[in-house]
């Protein structure tokens, strides 16, 4: 028997930020922490948004550390929490046009 873990126990985690980008060493901080977030598995939503989708709540804080200890020191970043269920019912307008969310991982199965 295959059971279908529940979408209100996994979750994604979206990391919205607004970095300096005036000067050549501003730049690069800011594309820095955007390679940063792409090695560790976040992918590009939009310019400054980056989603990822983490698993089990308990993973939650050790990416929230890693992400206040790679942030500029100058700048805004947030980082937001949201389950699976919540993450599906994202509405996506493209060109005024809906579109269907970002596609989601793969379900853990259990059997």
């Amino acid at each position: 028997m295959i059971k279908r873990l529940s979408g209100y126990r996994f979750m994604w985690m979206m990391v919205l930020f607004d970095l300096p980008t005036g000067t050549k060493k501003e730049r690069k901080r800011a594309h820095g922490f955007r390679m940063f977030l792409l090695d560790q598995g976040f992918e590009m939503s939009q310019f400054s948004v980056y989603v990822r989708f983490v698993g089990d709540r308990s993973n939650t804080k050790p990416f929230a550390r890693k992400i206040e200890a790679a942030a500029p020191a100058n700048g805004k970043v947030s980082i937001l929490m949201f389950t699976d269920k919540q993450f599906s019912d994202i509405i996506n307008i493209r060109n005024r046009e809906k579109s269907k969310p970002a596609s989601e991982p793969e379900q853990i199965l259990l059997f």
